[in-house]
C-alpha cells in the first residue's frame, strides 16, 4: 500500500451496500484527482462475491487495521554507515544508534586497546597519506611507536609479522622493521624511504604507508581507522521492522529505555534510525468512512488515523475527528444512493461496472426497494443506474439476494455474524446481525443453537443485547432471535 494513498472501506463483517459504496466512491474520488484505495474489513459473503463476479469488479483487500506503524513515523531514514567503514567515519556523522558516543570515546581513551582491524584504504583516507606499497587490502594488527632509540628498541620489542609500527624518518629503525616482516610501516611526518629499503620491503612483503601527521597524531587517528563493527558490542540489537506498530515500540521502550533503535524490512536490511522523539513527528493513515460512523464498527485503530469523509445513511455514531471534514448524512436506504448524488453533483459520468456496484449495494440494503427504509430517492436512483448497468433491477436483485441466502456450507456462527455490528447505547453495547431467506424454517429448526451461540456471545463480551433479525425476502418481513437476557430491551422496543 502506498502511504499517501487514502483508504476507503466500511463496517467490519462487510454486507453488499458497505463494499459497493467503499468501491464506488474510491471511483468517484479517484476521478477528482485523488489517489484512493477500497479495502474490506472483513471476509465477503456469497451475496457481495455474486455483484463483484456478476460485474467483473476485483474484490477490495483485505485491511486490518489502520494503527500507526513505524512506516507512518518521519523517522531518519538511511542514516546508515557500513561496517567496515571508520571509526572516525562514524565519528563524523555522529551516529547515535548502535554506535554511541560513549563508545566512540573509548576509542581515545582506552590505552591498552592498540588492535586494528581495518583496511589498506580505511588507514590512507583516515591519515591522509600516502600510499607507497600496498601488500594487503586487508589489514590486521597490533600498533606500536618507535620512541625509543634503535637499540632500545631492538633489545625491548620482539617485532612479528603481526604488527604495525609507526616511525619518522629513521632509516635503521626503517630496516629493522621491514627484516623482521612486519605487517605494516607508517612513516611518519612524510619521511624519506631509501630504495634499497623498499625494494627490501617488496621482497619481504611489508605494507607502507606515509602520512604528513606527527607520530603522536598518527597514533590516535589510526586507531579510528578500524572498522565499526569492531566496536559494536551486540549484533542482536533491539530493533523494529517498519510496519511494526507504534503501540508496540512504546511499550518495548517503557522498558528498555533505550534513546534510539535501528528500523529494519522484513528482509532484515536496515532503513534507517529511529529516535524515541521522532515518534511526535508522524504521518497517519488518511481514510474515508462508509456506510458507518460508530468506533465500534470501523477499523481497529480508528482513533489514530486521520478521517478526511465519511458518507453514511445510518444515525450519526461515536467517531469523532480533531479538525472538520466533509460529512454526508441522509435519511435513505443505502450509502450508494448517497454516491450516486455525489457523481452527479461533481459532474462525474458512471461506468457500467460502477453503476452495476452501486444497484447491487442499494438493491441489497432495500430488498430490492421492498424494505421500510426504502425512499423515493432510493427508487429514482435505482431506474437511473438499472440502465447504465443494463439490467432488469427486479431479475438482478433476486438473483443477487438468492445468492446471498444460501445456507449451504454455512454454520450457525457464519449466519450470525454475517452481517454484524455493534452499537453503543449509554454504557450498553448492543451487537445486531441480520441475515436474509427465502425459507425462514432452515433456520427455525435450529432455534436453539443460535440462542446459545448468542447467550455465550453476550456472556463473553459482557453485551447487553445480541440479536439476529432474520428477513424473509418473500413474506417481506424479519423474524427476531435474540439472547435470554436481551428480552427486556426487545420487549419495551416493540412495545
Amino acid at each position: 500500500m502506498d502511504n499517501k494513498n487514502i483508504l476507503v472501506f466500511g463496517h467490519k463483517k462487510p454486507d453488499t451496500d458497505t463494499i459497493t459504496a467503499s468501491i464506488s466512491l474510491s471511483y468517484l474520488k479517484n476521478q477528482l484527482g485523488l489517489n484512493t484505495e477500497p479495502r474490506a474489513l472483513g471476509s465477503l459473503n456469497k451475496e457481495t462475491k455474486y455483484a463483484l463476479n456478476y460485474f467483473g469488479v476485483e474484490e477490495p483487500k483485505y485491511l486490518n487495521d489502520v494503527k500507526l506503524q513505524l512506516k507512518d513515523i518521519n523517522y531518519h531514514k538511511d542514516f546508515i554507515l557500513n561496517e567496515k567503514e571508520t571509526i572516525y567515519d562514524g565519528y563524523q556523522y555522529m551516529i547515535k544508534g548502535l554506535l554511541t558516543i560513549k563508545d566512540l570515546s573509548k576509542a581515545f581513551l582506552n590505552a591498552h586497546d592498540n588492535d586494528i582491524h581495518t583496511s589498506y584504504d580505511n588507514i590512507l583516507k583516515v591519515l591522509e597519506g600516502e600510499e607507497v606499497l600496498r601488500v594487503n587490502d586487508e589489514i590486521k594488527g597490533t600498533l606500536l611507536v618507535g620512541a625509543y632509540s634503535t637499540e632500545s628498541f631492538k633489545e625491548k620489542v620482539q617485532l612479528t609479522d603481526d604488527m604495525i609500527l609507526i616511525v619518522g624518518d629513521r632509516q635503521d629503525l626503517l630496516e629493522y622493521a621491514i627484516e623482521s616482516g612486519i605487517l605494516m610501516v607508517v612513516v611518519a611526518g612524510n619521511g624519506k624511504i631509501n630504495k634499497n629499503l623498499l625494494e627490501r620491503a617488496k621482497e619481504k612483503k611489508v605494507n607502507i604507508i606515509r602520512s604528513n601527521y606527527d607520530s603522536y597524531h598518527i597514533s590516535k587517528l589510526i586507531s579510528l581507522s578500524s572498522y565499526l563493527k569492531t566496536m559494536v558490542c551486540s549484533y542482536n540489537p533491539t530493533k523494529f521492522e517498519d510496519t511494526d506498530y507504534v503501540d508496540t515500540v512504546l511499550d518495548v521502550n517503557n522498558k528498555l529505555r533505550h534513546t534510539n533503535y535501528p528500523i529494519v524490512d522484513k528482509n532484515n536490511t536496515c532503513l534507517g534510525l529511529l529516535r524515541i522523539t521522532d515518534l511526535n513527528d508522524k504521518s497517519p493513515k488518511k481514510v474515508i468512512l462508509v456506510d458507518h460512523s460508530e468506533k465500534l464498527q470501523s477499523a481497529d485503530g480508528i482513533e489514530q488515523a486521520k478521517i478526511v469523509e465519511i458518507v453514511d445513511h445510518h444515525n450519526i455514531g461515536s467517531i469523532t475527528t480533531d479538525a472538520p471534514i466533509n460529512y454526508r448524512n441522509m435519511a435513505v436506504g443505502s450509502s450508494n444512493t448517497i454516491n450516486y448524488i455525489l457523481f452527479k453533483e461533481s459532474n462525474v459520468e458512471i461506468p457500467k461496472n460502477i453503476a452495476g456496484m452501486m444497484l447491487s449495494g442499494i438493491l441489497s440494503d432495500t430488498l430490492i426497494l421492498k424494505s421500510p427504509t426504502t425512499t423515493d430517492t432510493d427508487r429514482e436512483v435505482v431506474k437511473e443506474l438499472s440502465k447504465i448497468a443494463e439490467v432488469n433491477y427486479e431479475e438482478y436483485g433476486m438473483d443477487m439476494l438468492k445468492a446471498g441466502t444460501s445456507l449451504e456450507g454455512m454454520s450457525v456462527e457464519d449466519v450470525i455474524y454475517n452481517d454484524y455490528k455493534l452499537y453503543t447505547v449509554g454504557e450498553n453495547t448492543f451487537a445486531i446481525g441480520q441475515f436474509f431467506t427465502m425459507n425462514f424454517e432452515d433456520i427455525n429448526k435450529d432455534i436453539d443453537k443460535y440462542i446459545k451461540v448468542m447467550n455465550d456471545a453476550a456472556e463473553a463480551n459482557n453485551y447487553k443485547l445480541v440479536v439476529l433479525y432474520v428477513t424473509d425476502i418473500i413474506k417481506n418481513g424479519s423474524y427476531i432471535i435474540f439472547n435470554d437476557k436481551g428480552k427486556d430491551v426487545i420487549s419495551e422496543a416493540y412495545n
